[in-house]
């Protein structure tokens, strides 16, 4: 789809008869482009235009609207620290400084979030925005504006300022290298100046790219085409008994709900519930969905995080540790931008000295420490997205039912502008529950017939979810990053509403806690895992969990808290989501702490950051090592297996064979029964799939359909161990000792625009790989790769810190690929290989420290009045 920015977009005229002319006018094009880029190779002009979008890193910089000098040091990583006097200075500061490194990413990201995209990459987009603008992200944050307070608005206001400051002085391709580019394909794009709007959309692309639960609501009801029930239903199995929960000790509070409730019971009150009527509906609106995971990376769904804290009690320093890796999309650049914000001196205006990750395009440190509390967050994925089938008036296409009688949608006109062609003009249609997917997805006018639920001769799928409300993320970095102690840290957590996550905390006095906030439904019936009525009240949210019923923990009696997107309590009063993470990534951690036979230090916590133990291997080898084999060729490769520590690490002959096993495995026992979207990727689901199967010998899962004989377990783990050896041999030869892990397992961070386009010197120009790596998506150095598409990392730990409460200038981070946006800068891909081997850089903290290691220091002064 990426490509498509380009080669859809840009490379071919608007539409028109396949004639010969046009054929070769498509060609010249092309040809001309390739020349052109081939051109700037050879003169030197990449090596001009790049330089000169580097930033200026030394030296001083007059910006209009300082109030006061502001002093930027860089490490050698090219971690900026910022001094201000005053908190305006200091956000919009942070706003140059983040335009200086990152406006590229900043530009396109703020596309994404007002579907916008065609303005700058042309007609290949339109589908794309259409979808956008359907959900209304801008929209929504407008209303955020509106609503948003004094403090806020000014610190929203001066980091817009700073960004526009920087892009007063900066057009084209003193930007960034790529606006050289997209000057030969849309030659008329300007970036416009920088609105607080874009700074909050960014918080709507991240809770949809971490919370797109209602892709799990379409698959289950799309298997039912060609599935029963409970065939279905052993593909989503419930949370499993052997696994951790993050708070395993507290009791159960008085809510006015069911006692009895149980996450495990919510699975069988599904099966009435389930609409495989709307299968054709939901099969058409995976399209633009898919669309957007190109350009914002691999579905939210079981790609999750680490993080944990230790109590002092369980350390070395006497002082808790937390540790924090969020597994997000192989981006390029780096999703996140390290940066120190610091008030000098610290006052009731200018309440800030922090340092952590922040994201290009919105102020603060989203991750990180301040001179008090640290904390960190992994995704809760909980449900907050529901899909409502609602009763279309067949007189008044623009009126839905509702209890009996016809309301009147909201419609609203968007008008979508095209690079090189004509705007398009779209309606978007509302009914209470929010914008109808239909529109956007013309299959959604072909339901079948239902079973048990009434589908209307004319109808539409709408889409309810907490974050097309107005929410309060935007206070809650500032009011984290300027905490002091755990009341003022749960007092931030509670605007922290959407995206949910969970967050882990220490301060310097020795506390540990964990706090879940966010807008969670309470719903009248159901459990949102399959659409739902939309006609009357059944199945309507009745409000949210409040924040005081939300899960917590101070200070737990076990020493620790471990959190990897696993069930967060037994017998929670509440449904939170019934497609937990299955836990595997949280029994290593918890396992690698409780069981500890000495007190951790920070070098263990860096060794738990990076273990690769496979627990799937646990319950596969055995079955390996007792089938039958035939041949010594196989019983050769065998041998890797049995002495092996289940470590998936890059050099190692066992890990390469055991994870291209596993992948001839899921294609043997389920691509037969289940359609090409849906082959299995390999996660965690598919581990605890695979756990209850292999207690099944003569599962009719087993069977190949295609084949006229009855295969068992034993026969399909003997064939997927032949096929994996036949591919190992082929691809890195006869002898299994020279089998590598990492050779296979690599990643390759690519530019998410013109890195995708298909042209293969734009693409060398920005895109850098290929890297081997080690893990997979389910150890605890979780580097993701699907076995329904290839071995190459699609998701990674995108940053990994340690933080020690103890000493913070001991505190250890490191991300990838770098902190610059620029291709060819040094501190473009410089932390790569600290990143894949699991090694780190200090997180500078104390002023004195700070000025030690700098390595470029920035003046940012006020300009005087002409």
């Amino acid at each position: 789809m990426c490509g498509g920015l380009i080669n859809n977009a840009m490379l071919r005229p608007a539409p028109m008869r396949r004639s010969r002319k046009f054929r070769l006018l498509k060609a010249l094009k092309n040809f001309v482009i390739l020349l052109l880029v081939l051109g700037l190779l050879l003169v030197g002009c990449v090596t001009y235009n790049v330089r000169q979008s580097f930033p200026v890193e030394n030296g001083a910089i007059a910006l209009s609207g300082l109030k006061a000098e502001v002093s930027v040091q860089r490490d050698q990583w090219g971690v900026p620290h910022i001094y201000a006097a005053n908190s305006h200075d200091l956000f919009m500061a942070q706003g140059y400084i983040h335009a200086q490194d990152r406006f590229w990413q900043m530009d396109f990201w703020r596309h994404i979030g007002s579907g916008r995209l065609s303005e700058m990459f042309g007609s290949s987009q339109i589908t794309t925005d259409k979808y956008l603008r359907t959900m209304g992200w801008a929209r929504v944050a407008q209303q955020e504006i509106a609503q948003v307070n004094a403090q806020m608005k000014g610190y929203l206001e001066a980091y817009a300022d700073g960004v526009n400051a920087y892009l007063a002085e900066h057009q084209g391709s003193k930007l960034s290298l790529e606006y050289a580019v997209l000057k030969l394909l849309n030659p008329g794009y300007k970036p416009e100046p920088w609105q607080m709007l874009h700074s909050l959309t960014w918080g709507k692309v991240m809770a949809y790219d971490l919370g797109r639960n209602f892709e799990r609501e379409i698959e289950r009801t799309i298997l039912l085409k060609t599935l029963n029930l409970a065939q279905v239903e052993e593909l989503f199995p419930p949370y499993p008994q052997d696994l951790p929960v993050i708070l395993p000790d507290l009791q159960q509070r008085k809510t006015g709900e069911d006692d009895d409730f149980d996450e495990t019971e919510l699975i069988a009150s599904s099966i009435v519930e389930a609409k495989s009527a709307i299968t054709p509906a939901l099969e058409s609106i995976t399209k633009p969905m898919l669309a957007l995971e190109e350009l914002i990376g691999s579905r939210g769904i079981g790609i999750g995080s680490n993080n944990w804290v230790i109590s002092g009690k369980r350390t070395s320093t006497g002082k808790p540790i937390l540790a924090n890796d969020p597994h997000l999309a192989v981006q390029l650049p780096s999703i996140w931008y390290e940066v120190g914000l610091h008030c000098i001196p610290k006052s009731a205006e200018c309440p800030y000295n922090v340092t952590g990750f922040s994201f290009a395009g919105m102020l603060g440190v989203i991750i990180g420490h301040s001179d008090r509390i640290a904390w960190g967050v992994t995704n809760v994925e909980p449900d907050v997205m529901d899909l409502y089938i609602e009763k279309i008036n067949p007189d008044n296409p623009n009126q839905y039912e509702v209890n009996g009688k016809w309301v009147d949608m909201q419609l609203v006109q968007e008008t979508i502008q095209v690079a090189l062609n004509q705007p398009i003009v779209q309606t978007v249609r509302y009914t209470r529950h929010g914008p109808i997917l239909s529109d956007v997805s013309p299959k959604l006018q072909q339901l079948s017939a239902n079973q048990g639920v009434e589908i209307p001769p004319q109808y539409a799928v709408a889409l309810r979810w907490t974050a097309l409300e107005p929410a309060t993320l935007g206070y809650a970095i500032p009011l984290l990053n300027r905490a002091q102690n755990w009341e003022e840290f749960r007092t931030a957590a509670k605007n922290f509403d959407v995206p949910a996550q969970n967050l882990v905390y220490a301060d310097v006095d020795g506390n540990i806690g964990y706090q879940m906030p966010g807008k969670l439904p309470i719903r009248a019936k159901g459990n949102g895992r399959y659409p739902v009525p939309g006609w009357t009240d059944e199945y309507e949210w009745l409000g949210y969990i409040d924040f005081e019923q939300l899960p917590k923990s101070f200070n737990p009696p076990q020493g620790y808290i471990v959190t990897a997107n696993n069930l967060v309590q037994n017998k929670y009063p509440y449904l939170i989501t019934t497609d937990w993470v299955y836990g595997y990534r949280a029994q290593r951690i918890v396992e690698m702490i409780a069981q500890a036979d000495q007190l951790l230090s920070l070098l263990d916590v860096e060794l738990i950051q990076g273990d690769n133990r496979n627990l799937n291997a646990k319950t596969l080898v055995p079955l390996l090592k007792a089938i039958s084999l035939d041949t010594l060729q196989l019983e050769a490769a065998r041998q890797l297996l049995i002495n092996w520590n289940m470590q998936l690490e890059m050099s190692s002959p066992a890990a390469a064979l055991f994870e291209v096993f596993w992948k001839h495995l899921l294609a043997d026992t389920f691509h037969d029964q289940l359609p090409q979207e849906y082959f299995p990727d390999g996660g965690d689901r598919w581990y605890e799939v695979m756990k209850n199967l292999v207690k099944q010998p003569n599962s009719s899962w087993w069977d190949n359909r295609n084949t006229p004989t009855l295969e068992n377990r034993d026969t399909i783990v003997r064939q997927a161990f032949t096929e994996a050896v036949n591919e190992l041999e082929q691809i890195q030869g006869k002898d299994p000792n020279s089998w590598n892990w990492g050779k296979l397992h690599t990643v390759t961070f690519r530019n998410a625009t013109l890195g995708k386009s298909g042209v293969a010197p734009m693409e060398a120009l920005f895109n850098r790989g290929n890297f081997a790596t080690g893990g997979n998506g389910e150890t605890v150095n979780a580097n993701r790769w699907k076995a329904n598409q290839s071995f190459e990392v699609t998701d990674i730990p995108s940053l990994r810190m340690i933080v020690d409460l103890n000493n913070l200038d001991k505190s250890v981070a490191i991300h990838t690929p770098g902190q610059s946006g620029h291709a060819f800068h040094k501190h473009y891909t410089d932390m790569v290989d600290y990143w894949r081997k699991i090694e780190y850089h200090p997180m500078l903290w104390e002023k004195e420290i700070v000025n030690t290691n700098t390595a470029a220091t920035l003046k940012l002064i006020p300009k005087l009045a002409s």
